[in-house]
């Protein structure tokens, strides 16, 4: 079975014929339980989300802040498995028929093994990865799998990206790239800045994918702000905030985040 890169591309593709961005959640798998993480993916594609993004909670983070730390820390005691991160994407992608990425540190994928995690990926109906700590000089073997199974391989690039290292990684890349905002973790900040704007101008003389920017946007008017100047506006840490938050009433956080992504998804049509 092949995986849903099309989807993606098309989603993104509508998004910008429409003149706007797109809105991209991201949820850890297994946060707050696993039919929890499950039924916060619907809601946010319910309040307006164009794409989710499924962490795989991992114990070692180097891109995750302490708010998913903390989401990740609850999944991993609960006892999450990749098979957990598999069901949990094809149940929203099922229930929705938008796109879901996996987002996952290497190490688990590694040893885990790369034709079963693509074959599973896809098999669930998934629309590719997003790897921030594969190298695009070790990542061959992987995207020799990924595109084998129909899934897109997003790079992470940083402000600190030279442009020449932005050519060699939009190069290998697809689906779209992740654009860091800033150099740093994933949290909620006051003002995304100008960092993020000439990350994406730079980007995007190199490529025609897709540039998204995440970390670090939160409400409505940051997400008018990077709007005005990506293709795609990622959100992370404020969902995850709302669940954790709610305190173990999962119908005021599932509440929550369906509120926050239709402002979000408002934020980003407005492009102020």
């Amino acid at each position: 079975m092949s995986g849903n890169i099309k989807l993606l591309s098309d989603t993104l593709a509508a998004a910008k014929a429409e003149g706007r961005s797109a809105l991209i959640a991201y949820l850890p798998a297994g946060f707050p339980t696993v039919d929890g993480g499950i039924e916060a993916a619907k809601a946010v594609f319910d309040g307006g989300a164009d794409v989710v993004e499924i962490g795989l909670p991992h114990s070692d983070p180097v891109l995750d802040g302490p708010v998913i730390q903390t989401a990740d820390d609850i999944a991993l005691r609960g006892g999450v498995k990749i098979a957990d991160v598999m069901r949990t994407v094809r149940e929203a992608h099922e229930a929705t028929g938008k796109p879901v990425l996996v987002m996952t540190y290497w190490n688990p994928i590694d040893r885990y093994g790369i034709e079963r995690f693509t074959a599973e990926l896809a098999e669930a109906g998934g629309a590719g990865c997003i790897l921030p700590d594969l190298p695009v000089q070790e990542s061959a073997t992987w995207r020799e799998h990924a595109d084998k199974h129909g899934l897109a391989t997003v790079f992470v690039v940083a402000p600190s990206s030279k442009d020449a290292r932005l050519a060699e990684i939009t190069a290998a890349g697809s689906g779209f790239v992740y654009a860091a905002s800033l150099m740093g973790v994933t949290g909620t900040r006051e003002s995304v800045g100008e960092q993020a704007q000439d990350l994406v101008r730079r980007t995007q003389a190199t490529t025609a994918l897709p540039v998204c920017v995440g970390l670090g946007v939160s409400n409505a008017e940051q997400a008018a702000e990077v709007a005005r100047f990506a293709d795609g506006v990622i959100v992370g840490s404020a969902f995850v905030k709302l669940l954790l938050s709610a305190d173990g009433d999962l119908a005021a956080g599932l509440a929550g985040v369906r509120a926050l992504a239709g402002e979000l998804a408002a934020g980003v049509r407005t492009r102020s």
